[in-house]
């Protein structure tokens, strides 16, 4: 059975979407390509779709690219990719598809016919696979950046989720990665 996995970059006050100056350095890509070496399925809704198949299936060719990115970029565009989306008619990056309707049975479905981790990519996602208690582990990478504007990672949540925490790392950026469990499930 898979374990569903956030990893996603947030600043001090909870600000997660991309336009929040956040550390892409090459200890942060490092950091997400050692969670892709687990990594069965990348899901993604369609923004975060966009954003992501517009840099990494040619970051090769970007003649600044240094090694941890590189690593990161062959790991991600080799990963089984769904988009969900109801909008999107067509995707044109290697391995993925799209997942018109019934997001959160197919999630469901996902966790349980695979072996290997499954990761989410995208806020609108996120959110609404923790209202359903089905993420399974957190990573918060928390930026020392108080944003104070931008998409609330937390924002409009049902009921509180009990999590606990079981690893720390802080990056030479003083980005502090915060590793959860989450209660539901058997992983506590």
């Amino acid at each position: 059975m898979g374990k569903l996995i956030l990893a996603i970059n947030v600043s001090l006050d909870g600000f997660a979407d991309h336009t929040v100056a956040v550390a892409a350095d090459d200890e942060m890509h490092k950091f997400y390509s050692r969670l892709l070496d687990t990594t069965a399925i990348a899901l993604m809704g369609r923004i975060t779709y966009e954003l992501m198949a517009g840099y990494w299936p040619h970051a090769h060719e970007d003649p600044a690219i240094t090694p941890g990115v590189l690593d990161f970029a062959e790991k991600y565009n080799t990963v089984r990719k769904i988009v969900f989306s109801r909008t999107m008619s067509s995707v044109d990056w290697t391995n993925t598809t799209i997942v018109r309707e019934n997001m959160i049975e197919t999630i469901s479905d996902l966790k349980r016919q695979t072996d290997g981790n499954i990761s989410i990519g995208g806020i609108s996602l996120a959110q609404d696979c923790m209202r359903n208690l089905l993420i399974d582990e957190y990573y918060l990478a928390v930026h020392p950046i108080i944003a104070g504007t931008g998409r609330l990672l937390f924002d409009q949540m049902n009921e509180p989720i009990n999590l606990r925490l079981v690893d720390t790392e802080v990056f030479s950026s003083g980005v502090v990665v915060l590793h959860y469990l989450s209660a539901n499930g058997d992983l506590l």
